[in-house]
């Protein structure tokens, strides 16, 4: 583990702690405008109406990874790096009570947040664990489905992410995620602000190299379902490649 990936998470974990205490600026980043990640814009308003403003006021994703997910009754889904719970609690209504949600996020501030929204809701079948997206507090081969919303492009190395992911999948589960990638690559002085990483858009990597690594951890049928200039959503300057936010889909093979 090298230093520059511990000040990645630190300070992305710092950012994003100060977010859940009222007192951050958003994965927008500073000087977005004030309402570019909002459910309002990502999600169905149908589908968010009824969650309380604790809840879609620390929504910090650039897309809708549950509306993709297909979600059955009965299954158990994980939310990479859960946030304040908003995907989580919106998997929890199409899983229902005979299924089960685990979100894992790395940062104390965060999951307080989540526990709070989740007591606030009576949502008993969500639990919310403190862990590392790199390695998961999870059983091997336990869950149905894998939810992602603009966390992934914040690890500092995504492989072992995608390996983690391969893990816990049941055989024949399925993953479904909304982040951050580009055509092209950042230079190397940009790569090394980890402000801008911690913005969502500097640890955001070539699309096709995002499907490679995938397929090198196992995963099958790897689809870009949906993809989208992210300009309103990160912030943009001269000189970085084209930064778009997708909707991406995988399988573990049966």
């Amino acid at each position: 583990m090298s230093t520059h990936d511990d000040q990645i998470r630190e300070v992305v974990q710092n950012r994003y702690g100060a977010i859940a205490r009222g007192g951050g600026s958003s994965c927008c980043g500073d000087g977005q405008q004030a309402d570019c990640c909002s459910p309002v814009q990502l999600y169905d308003h149908t589908l968010v109406a009824d969650l309380p403003v604790d809840v879609t006021g620390l929504s910090l994703g650039c897309g809708d990874p549950v509306s993709i997910a297909s979600l059955q009754p009965g299954e158990t889904v994980l939310d990479l790096g859960s946030g304040g719970g908003i995907d989580c609690f919106l998997a929890a209504k199409q899983v229902g009570t005979d299924g089960a949600v685990i979100g894992v996020d790395m940062t104390p501030d965060m999951l307080a947040q989540a526990n709070a929204n989740k007591a606030r809701m009576g949502m008993t079948h969500v639990e919310f664990r403190e862990g590392r997206i790199e390695a998961l507090p999870v059983d091997d081969a336990s869950i149905d489905v894998i939810l992602s919303n603009c966390v992934i492009n914040l690890a500092p190395d995504k492989r072992p992410v995608f390996a983690e992911a391969f893990r816990v999948l049941k055989p024949g589960g399925r993953m479904s995620i909304s982040d951050i990638v580009t055509e092209g690559e950042f230079s190397e002085e940009l790569r090394a602000d980890a402000a801008k990483w911690a913005d969502c858009v500097t640890g955001a990597i070539d699309a096709e190299d995002y499907i490679r690594m995938m397929q090198a951890a196992g995963f099958s049928d790897i689809q870009i379902v949906s993809k989208f200039d992210a300009g309103d959503i990160v912030p943009v300057q001269d000189g970085m490649p084209r930064i778009f936010s997708a909707r991406i889909t995988a399988v573990k093979p049966a």
